[in-house]
């Protein structure tokens, strides 16, 4: 295998294929940050991929009172769509379902300046029935809907920003647990302001592959070359002697330079809890306009 060395870990010589989409950033606030992440949690909840949920979302940190619009605990969450109407249809939905039905929530848009919007507040508010009530704080329009313990506060619209999806790490070891330990790793030194990981824990054990061999009503199937158990049937397996289990990390950013930079971070910190190996997955370079090569990740964060 061609590439390099960290440590003990061998880094193939690839790179990620990831595509630009566009997101919103949520804050939502709350009472307690106990109730602020309930709702967060609820509104990220399946939204792993577009493939089937129609939108990638994550919590992607925590705030503290003193960072936030009221001035209470809050948690700030992206969601990511291929397009800006996809993003209006998912952010209205969740937020309507899973935000403004939480206990003491607010919800307010996290990208002011952001040259397109998606209507929020201002589709939410007929909930109130005639009853909503509208205001203008610092040149910007806020909602208030009546509900059963008082107010639901909701910014009228959110910014929708150009973002890259896609970005990956596949981590792999010698059986399941280690390598399952250096995909944690690596998914906790990645997440940060900017990034969203929107699978469960940030790992997903399913990596997949445009189309299928056997159907063409698939849009993605297995990934058989990274596969461990299929090694000794598929001719073109991609997975080395002596790994037993491989984890895939998908990583979704704000920008081109904020996806390299939690993958480098990824990378060293899965190479340093036990990964025996590091490769990327990509669909030849010919999907996706963002390339990431592991070789540029050689160096430390």
């Amino acid at each position: 295998m061609s590439g390099y060395v960290v440590g003990a870990t061998e880094v193939a010589d690839t790179f990620a294929e990831a595509f630009p989409m566009r997101y919103a950033r949520l804050v939502i606030t709350a009472a307690t940050d106990a109730w602020a992440l309930e709702a967060a949690r609820s509104m990220t909840g399946f939204a792993t991929s577009v493939i089937g949920c129609k939108c990638e979302a994550a919590i992607e940190r925590r705030l503290e009172a003193e960072h936030t619009p009221d001035g209470r605990p809050g948690v700030t969450v992206l969601l990511f769509a291929m397009d800006r109407e996809g993003v209006a249809k998912r952010v209205l939905e969740r937020v309507g379902q899973s935000v403004m039905t939480c206990p003491t929530t607010a919800c307010f848009d996290g990208l002011p300046g952001a040259e397109r919007t998606a209507a929020l507040g201002g589709s939410l508010r007929y909930f109130g029935d005639g009853f909503q009530a509208s205001k203008v704080i610092a040149g910007r329009r806020f909602w208030r809907i009546p509900v059963m313990e008082g107010e639901f506060l909701v910014c009228e619209s959110v910014g929708v920003g150009r973002g890259v999806g896609g970005g990956n790490l596949v981590i792999g070891a010698e059986d399941d647990d280690a390598a399952l330990a250096a995909a944690r790793a690596a998914a906790d030194a990645m997440r940060g302001e900017g990034i969203a990981l929107p699978f469960p824990g940030g790992i997903v054990r399913s990596g997949s592959k445009v189309g299928a061999l056997t159907s063409k009503s698939m849009p993605a199937s297995t990934n058989h070359q990274l596969s461990p158990t299929l090694r000794a049937q598929v001719p073109d397996t991609l997975v080395p002697d002596g790994v037993g289990a491989l984890f895939e990390i998908v990583i979704d950013g704000v920008s081109e330079e904020a996806v390299r930079e939690a993958m480098r971070r990824g990378l060293h910190a899965g190479a340093g809890a036990g990964a025996t190996h590091v490769t990327a997955a990509n669909f030849g370079g010919k999907l996706g306009e963002f390339h990431f090569p592991l070789s540029e990740l050689r160096d430390p964060p």
